[in-house]
């Protein structure tokens, strides 16, 4: 898998947020650039998602704004590639902290952030921020439509579960024990 389709996969399951979209020809044009939008958008709720920015990863690894916002929160659509309706908004906090983890650095200390995907899921690893398909180890997960809270204390997931293979129908903790845990809450 390239970089860039790691990368938003990664924000996907993290969040979510899965890997960062690798724009085809097809999705440049301005049709598809709208399509992109509306899928982006569909990750918050409205009154978020109507002053987010959009963002999408070009196949050389480059962020591209679809459209700028204004209120702080950035959206980016679903990616094909990748398991799953994924689509993703974030607070800036969390994509400091989203950032950090494709980066494999350490989140910033003290920022606390909100991701939503509401309108798909996540499929991944619980136990592993990197694995990029299921194996007999990696305790993959599906969650329905869910929001993050990332970047907060360790103190503050040790309230919720932890376990590899989560009951997924309540709050719980995935990535536990790593630098980029986070809680997942799932909102259906």
């Amino acid at each position: 898998m390239s970089t860039p389709a790691l990368t938003h996969r990664c924000l996907a399951i993290a969040l979510g947020l899965a890997t960062l979209i690798q724009l085809p020809a097809a999705q440049a044009s301005p049709a598809g650039e709208r399509q992109m939008i509306k899928s982006a958008m569909s990750a918050a709720p409205r009154k978020v998602a109507a002053t987010a920015s959009i963002v999408t990863m070009e196949a050389d690894g480059k962020m591209r704004t679809l459209r700028q916002g204004s209120n702080g929160f950035t959206c980016m659509p679903d990616n094909p590639a990748t398991p799953g309706h994924d689509p993703m908004c974030m607070d800036k906090a969390a994509m400091g902290w989203a950032m950090a983890w494709i980066g494999h650095s350490t989140p910033p200390a003290g920022k606390i952030g909100l991701m939503y995907m509401l309108s798909g899921g996540t499929d991944a690893s619980n136990t592993d921020p990197y694995a990029s398909k299921p194996d007999a180890q990696n305790h993959w997960v599906k969650t329905g439509p869910h929001v993050m809270i990332v970047g907060a204390e360790p103190a503050f997931y040790d309230m919720y579960p932890k376990e590899a293979a989560p009951d997924t129908s309540v709050p719980y903790v995935m990535w536990p024990g790593t630098p980029y845990q986070h809680l997942m809450i799932p909102v259906k």
